[in-house]
């Protein structure tokens, strides 16, 4: 019988007693899960962002945000069973909406759900050009949750997932483990599938966890993947039907395949994220060390958090760098790097805030794959300077600037106002 983690959900103490934040933030927390060291940091920063956020109210530039009144995105083991079922109910119902992409570009989008999907694998190069990968997909990821709310009647706020709480037994996680509350279960075993290659690395594969065939666990054993694969897929070994479109587009219905794999999630461990945050005080080195740039050296997964949280549930589509929001965990995963973003930004906001990555490699899910300009879709350039780009996910949303998406606390005019507890 598979292991459940429902542990009883208590009111975390701070320190001894509580913060003034935390009369303003309900904070609960899983108790079979200890605070690690990024939860920790987390909790000793929220004193700054607290400060930060007062200074906002004061100059009147917080847009209606205040702590009182943000949302509060929460780890999906934070969660109550029931909290979680609702919001695998929601993703459900996104799955059976209409698509709303135009039909003649996008025949392969069945479904609201699709509509994120055809997006992302259509403007992928704008997504991953270095100043659009932190900004792009936290609006992105905020379209995402407003539809499950808006459309589907979800009460709550998108989860993130924690790495480290699952990376030593992944398929046993509240994720993964194939309960009504999980977020669907493993493949099955597919023996062909050796795991992802990662060029430049030692080792230079992510070895396959055993699975990679189709879920047949959970809520999503039953769901219809229509999009992709396209050509950036490094998946091998899968007998995976060929879209008959080459970008991608055209309806290719098959199963959501998965391989719930350690050896991916082992990259993304709290000691790495914590290094992340700490150890780089410039954005250039939080953005190349998320990415695994260098590649470390004498470490057995030296993914980088960026890939190896892509990988915990590969295969089709969670691998395929553009078709990956297929497979509905890609948004706990965002989250995370999201929450890592904001926690590092609000080590010094008043410097780190509006601070962009410098133009250079554009990160691939295995790694630093191309340069930038080395290939364009729709009107994205690489080179745009981002005090004038714009985020514009077209049939999704309307445009913002660029530059409103590096603030969840007052940005795009008070829309976003969450925070990570």
């Amino acid at each position: 019988m598979r292991t459940t983690w429902n542990a009883l959900l208590l009111p975390s103490i701070i320190g001894g007693a509580a913060a003034d934040w935390t009369s303003k933030i309900k904070v609960v927390r899983n108790g079979y899960f200890p605070l690690d060291v990024v939860d920790n940091l987390e909790t000793a920063t929220m004193a700054k962002v607290e400060t930060w956020v007062a200074s906002k109210v004061a100059a009147g530039k917080n847009n209606n945000c205040t702590l009182e009144n943000a949302a509060v995105r929460r780890e999906w083991s934070d969660l109550s069973v029931a909290q979680r079922e609702e919001y695998v109910a929601a993703v459900q119902c996104l799955m059976k909406l209409p698509a709303r992409a135009p039909k003649d570009k996008y025949p392969g989008a069945l479904s609201r759900f699709d509509d994120f999907v055809a997006y992302h694998m259509t403007h992928a190069a704008q997504l991953h050009d270095t100043i659009h990968l932190f900004p792009a997909h936290k609006q992105f990821l905020y379209v995402y949750e407003q539809a499950l709310r808006n459309e589907c009647n979800y009460t709550g706020y998108q989860p993130y997932m924690n790495y480290d709480r699952y990376a030593r037994d992944p398929i046993n996680s509240p994720m993964f483990n194939g309960n009504a509350s999980s977020m669907g279960g493993n493949g099955g075993p597919e023996p062909g599938y050796k795991g992802i290659p990662q060029s430049g690395r030692t080792p230079n594969i992510i070895k396959s966890g055993g699975g990679g065939g189709c879920v047949t666990e959970g809520p999503f054993s039953d769901m219809v993947v229509s999009l992709g694969p396209t050509s950036m897929s490094p998946i091998r070994g899968i007998a995976i039907p060929k879209n008959a479109f080459a970008n991608g587009t055209a309806a290719n219905k098959r199963c959501l395949r998965r391989d719930i794999n350690r050896n991916a999630a082992m990259g993304a461990t709290a000691d790495r994220a914590y290094s992340l945050i700490v150890n780089n005080t410039d954005i250039n080195g939080f953005y190349n060390q998320l990415l695994g740039n260098p590649p470390p050296k004498n470490d057995p997964y030296p993914w980088g958090i960026h890939t190896a949280g892509h990988y915990i549930h590969a295969v089709d589509p969670g691998a395929d760098p553009a078709t990956s929001p297929g497979d509905p965990v890609f948004y706990f995963h965002h989250g995370a790097l999201d929450r890592l973003w904001w926690i590092w930004q609000m080590q010094d906001p008043d410097k780190r805030l509006n601070a962009v990555p410098a133009f250079g490699e554009m990160p691939g899910h295995g790694g630093m794959r191309r340069r930038h300009g080395s290939g364009t879709n729709n009107n994205a350039r690489a080179d745009t300077d981002p005090m004038t780009a714009v985020i514009d996910l077209e049939w999704l949303a309307p445009s913002i600037p660029l530059m409103e998406a590096h603030d969840q606390l007052g940005g795009n005019k008070g829309a976003f106002c969450y925070v990570y507890v």
